[in-house]
């Protein structure tokens, strides 16, 4: 008998009729003997009405009412779905964060997890029963209910399929699995079987949006056997077909012979902009005076540049989201252009980020050129770089995004399975 986690998406919980078929899924699990652990998400939509009444009755609410108020929707979710089993005869039984507990700092809405107890969850396993835990919360030292932040319910199930050592945790979307790129963009994406937790994690901090980026670095750092799969397919599959769909992210030495996986996917960011400091001295320390300020102001910056010129003057061009955009610039021009000596600070807020990822780019040249050359042919201009071990990313005007993806898609063969 093994243990395992299911974690339900807002959408896989949208409605009476949707929450009846995860009932019968998990019961499914349960009677083929499993020890289940269900973490849902609030039903979908439902968060964000609680936080607009909120934005409806105060300009700045205090966050931790704000996480006492969003709280609400997953423990909603909890006893409908704890509900729907017990209808259908299964034993269960449902928990908010703060009952188990799972512990986490005091940073409200954007809270991080530091420990899970699981002793009364094993208690209830033990007896047989169905667990059914809130995702997206915990509970502070001081006994003040936090939440993770958006899409916190994935790291909720990871994490507790850590803590309690499961066989694997199932992420149930409205999505079948990981694909090569967005389905949307390229009509050849291909729902890969396999990939693993290194990739996983660039492609969720690149733009995939399938899984939550902590609940992947979560995943990888307890090497939580994870896999992606829809919640949408008739409950009543047989078990092996379910266990065998979606896709499986994992480490290196478990997936197939990665010498033949150069690329797995490409990955895109159209909402990005480009902030350039010119004439700038060079000299120690000026990165840190550039982007001290942004960093204080909670304005995350990826994609950096620094290119020495003359006269003791240097260049320095980085990149944040499209919505930090205008006040990174105010920031720069109020804070940092006077006190530096700056020359100019010019930006564009119509750029967009493509990304090649894989692990075959440890042991194969010449990823890099194929890249360059395919964009060069399609007419398209990079305008910045940033590499890692195994993924390559370029800027460029947004216009030519989709064109891109779609001939580097092509260009690596990412169509063929």
């Amino acid at each position: 008998m093994s243990l395992i986690v299911h974690k339900y998406g807002g959408t896989s919980m949208g409605s009476v009729e949707r929450i009846r078929n995860v009932a019968r899924r998990v019961a499914k699990w349960h009677k083929a003997g499993h020890q289940m652990v269900v973490v849902p998400s609030a039903m979908s939509g439902e968060t964000n009405r609680l936080l607009k009444l909120a934005n409806d009755i105060s300009a700045r609410p205090s966050t931790r009412e704000l996480d006492m108020l969003a709280s609400t929707g997953e423990q909603a979710s909890v006893a409908l779905l704890a509900i729907a089993l017990q209808d259908i005869g299964i034993d269960a039984v449902s928990y908010a964060g703060w009952q188990v507990p799972i512990r986490t700092d005091n940073a409200y809405t954007k809270a991080r997890i530091s420990s899970i107890d699981d002793a009364r969850v094993r208690a209830d396993l033990d007896a047989g029963r169905v667990v059914v835990i809130t995702g997206f919360q915990g509970v502070d030292e001081q006994g003040n209910i936090t939440t993770l932040g958006r899409g916190g319910s994935d790291t909720s199930a990871v994490a507790v399929a850590a803590a309690m050592k499961a066989e694997e945790c199932l992420i149930y979307t409205d999505v079948d699995g990981v694909y090569t790129t967005d389905p949307r963009v390229v009509d050849e994406a291909r729902r890969l079987s396999s990939i693993t937790f290194e990739e996983m994690l660039e492609m969720a901090s690149l733009g995939s949006k399938v899984l939550q980026i902590r609940s992947v670095e979560f995943a990888g750092k307890y090497q939580v056997k994870t896999r992606v799969l829809s919640s949408l397919t008739d409950p009543d599959i047989p078990l092996e077909t379910e266990m065998a769909s979606g896709t499986l992210i994992t480490l290196d030495e478990e997936g197939q012979d990665m010498e033949q996986a150069i690329i797995s996917g490409i990955a895109f960011q159209r909402d990005e902009a480009r902030i350039a400091v010119a004439g700038v001295p060079d000299k120690p320390g000026i990165a840190y005076q550039i982007l001290g300020p942004v960093a204080d102001a909670n304005i995350d910056v990826d994609m950096i540049i620094q290119n020495r010129g003359s006269n003791g003057k240097t260049d320095f061009t980085f990149t944040v989201a499209r919505g930090d955009y205008q006040r990174a610039l105010e920031i720069l021009q109020a804070e940092v252009k006077d006190h530096i000596g700056a020359g100019s600070i010019e930006g564009d807020p119509k750029v967009s980020k493509v990304s090649v990822v894989g692990v075959g780019m440890r042991s194969h040249v010449g990823v890099a050129s194929q890249m360059f050359r395919t964009l060069s042919e399609e007419g398209i201009n990079i305008q910045m770089i940033s590499t890692s071990e195994i993924k390559i990313s370029v800027l460029m005007d947004e216009k030519y995004m989709e064109l891109a993806v779609r001939a580097l898609h092509k260009a690596f063969g990412l169509e063929s399975a």
